[in-house]
């Protein structure tokens, strides 16, 4: 009798399908079958007296990410199931003009102040930090550096206005620019240090940044690419940037993890890596460093000054030609930095990646303007107009399949396509009954069952529901419960998940609206949004005397904004409502581009003996 411990399998035809932990024993002289384990590779088990049970892979399929990772089945090579969605009604009623209006001029005004924070970031640290970056240094301004990198402009910039409004002054842009641009054809994160801002000096907000970029890399397997001109970590501020497990050293953690999930990373060293600056170029797997201007060194020439006395240049310390010929701490030598960005699309070409053709046919566009949207996004909760207008012109031919339409109407869940992609649908149009989390609950397992990404549209009540009778605190226990539901249904869904929020983002609903605490791929705001505990003028039941509740409605109104909350990296940016369809596009693309990456995980090549 010879027995393994294992796990017990459904035979489907000459296959075992993995079902639940149990033991099995077989008793032949010598028996061989085919074993499909859940790490998608396949086994032949040949089981002898003599030599025992000898496992040995057969074939390898790709192994699926964690959590968000899951990838949406391939157009490449199949064609979609035709759409059959009905076209959604997306025409005002004459009621809504005065709310359209109102909402409207409220948008009028938040677009202005979005548009003031962006030409504050344009300028980097100043005309006079630009002309020593260009005249002096001779260097290229980091936006210039990205148009010779990436093969267009038209980028997913994240987070442009983080580092502004902050108790230690603003820091345009956190020093650093964050995106997603294409090289070569293939979408790839960059993370480029911007020296004009404090001499490229890095804050708090700017690790903060570099991390979230990280992030966004693991979770859509981006190839990185680093543009490293970085003066270091700003030293009064030491207790924010170096022990915590979030703080500078995260970055070279995520680096060493980024390669054993083989996700691609290069460093161009195009100023000075200096202290912690200088392990990523040598953490990555490929490094180019520009001649005359690229340096890496733990210790500056003034800090060998000090510590010896002799002075030093710093070419002679860590300059292209030592790193490059005697310490071989890059790879790319580069006379120019044109040469160096030549060098990294380049390397990015040799990548193993299997692009699929691109398809030339145009999306269906929405029958509506998206320029409505900013008329309907909400100046507060109770100027929230039926959410089933802003789906209607986000999705392709306005055309969304809604579920369960007459049940839990306060939140609006269906089936749609964007761009092509198909999507769920999950958009407050109301408060979080029981009825409409249970629905909620329903719908994102529904989608996580067929590998459908989802998109939240946020727009959450100010307050909780108040306790006024018992019978009212029945329903709230219950709504409580259902709500825990939704909560732990999106929390454990492993489909891509991008939220919108494009009004309050308040309280215990925005987490089953899958917040920031949630894990989403992407989080956006549009400019009306706020984020807060409660909504500003809703403090009333929660604090006695009345000076305390004008103090915490002022604080309230200051600290929901978008642009506070942007300010401090809690999304990955401001976008304007009639943009919102061509970023949701660009991430859904993003996204997708996992599955063309051919080698994603090692083959598993010993023997297993059982």
């Amino acid at each position: 009798m010879y027995c393994c411990m294992l796990r017990s399998f459904h035979i489907k035809g000459n296959k075992l399908i993995q079902l639940t932990r149990a033991s099995f024993s077989q008793n032949p002289q010598s028996w061989d079958t085919s074993l499909k384990l859940s790490s998608c590779t396949v086994y032949r088990c040949t089981h002898s007296p003599v030599s025992g049970s000898l496992w040995q892979p057969l074939t390898h399929r790709t192994h699926q990410p964690a959590a968000s990772h899951r990838c949406m089945s391939s157009t490449a090579r199949r064609r979609r199931l035709p759409s059959a969605f009905p076209v959604i009604d997306g025409a005002f009623q004459p009621s809504h003009r005065h709310v359209y209006e109102a909402n409207l001029r409220n948008s009028l005004i938040c677009q202005q102040k979005y548009l003031e924070h962006k030409e504050k970031v344009m300028k980097g640290g100043g005309e006079n930090a630009i002309a020593r970056h260009t005249q002096r240094n001779r260097k290229v301004l980091v936006r210039d550096r990205l148009r010779m990198l990436l093969d267009d402009e038209d980028y997913l910039e994240l987070s442009p206005f983080a580092g502004l409004g902050l108790p230690y002054g603003d820091i345009p842009a956190a020093g650093c620019l964050t995106g997603i641009g294409k090289i070569n054809g293939l979408w790839c994160m960059f993370c480029a240090n911007d020296a004009t801002v404090k001499g490229g000096t890095a804050y708090p907000i700017t690790v903060k940044k570099q991390l979230r970029a990280q992030v966004v890399a693991m979770q859509n397997r981006l190839p990185f690419v680093y543009l490293v001109d970085s003066g270091g970590a700003f030293l009064p501020l030491q207790s924010e940037i170096f022990p915590d497990k979030n703080h500078g050293g995260r970055t070279f953690y995520n680096e060493a993890v980024m390669s054993a999930m083989k996700i691609p990373q290069v460093s161009v060293v195009c100023g000075s890596c200096t202290a912690g600056g200088a392990y990523v170029p040598t953490m990555s797997e490929e490094a180019v460093i520009v001649h005359r201007i690229g340096t890496i060194f733990l210790g500056g020439p003034p800090l060998v000054k000090a510590a010896t006395g002799e002075e030093v240049s710093p070419e002679d310390l860590g300059g292209a030609r030592l790193h490059s010929e005697v310490s071989g701490c890059v790879d790319h030598f580069a006379t120019t930095e044109n040469e160096a960005y030549e060098h990294t699309r380049n390397i990015i070409s040799t990548l193993n990646y299997e692009l699929p053709e691109e398809d030339d046919t145009p999306a269906e566009e929405p029958l509506y303007s998206t320029d409505d949207l900013m008329g309907l996004a909400p100046r507060c909760y109770n100027h929230s107009m039926d959410v089933r207008l802003i789906v209607s012109r986000l999705t392709d031919g306005s055309r969304f399949q809604e579920f369960k339409a007459r049940y839990g109407t306060t939140l609006l869940t269906g089936f749609a396509r964007i761009d092509g992609h198909q999507i769920g649908i999950v958009a407050n149009n109301g408060e979080l009954t029981y009825e409409a989390s249970l629905k909620g609950s329903h719908f994102v397992q529904l989608c996580d069952q067929r590998d459908i990404p989802l998109i939240f549209l946020q727009n959450t009540a100010p307050e909780p529901a108040h306790t006024l009778s018992q019978t009212k605190a029945e329903s709230n226990t219950n709504r409580l419960k259902a709500q825990g539901s939704m909560m732990s249904a999106v929390a454990c869904a492993s489909v891509p998940k991008i939220t919108v929020v494009i009004g309050g983002c308040h309280g215990g609903d925005s987490y089953a609206m899958c917040g920031r605490a949630f894990d989403p791929n992407f989080l956006f705001l549009w400019p009306n949004a706020r984020v807060s505990i409660l909504a500003p003028g809703h403090s009333e039941a929660f604090v006695q005397t009345e000076e305390e509740i004008t103090q915490i409605n002022e604080m309230l109104e200051e600290e929901s904004s978008a642009f506070f909350s942007t300010g401090r990296l809690w999304d990955d940016g401001v976008i304007l409502p009639q943009d919102t369809r061509k970023v949701l596009s660009k991430c859904l693309k993003i996204i997708k581009q996992q599955e063309y990456q051919l080698s994603r995980e090692k083959m598993r090549t010993p023997f297993l003996r059982m």
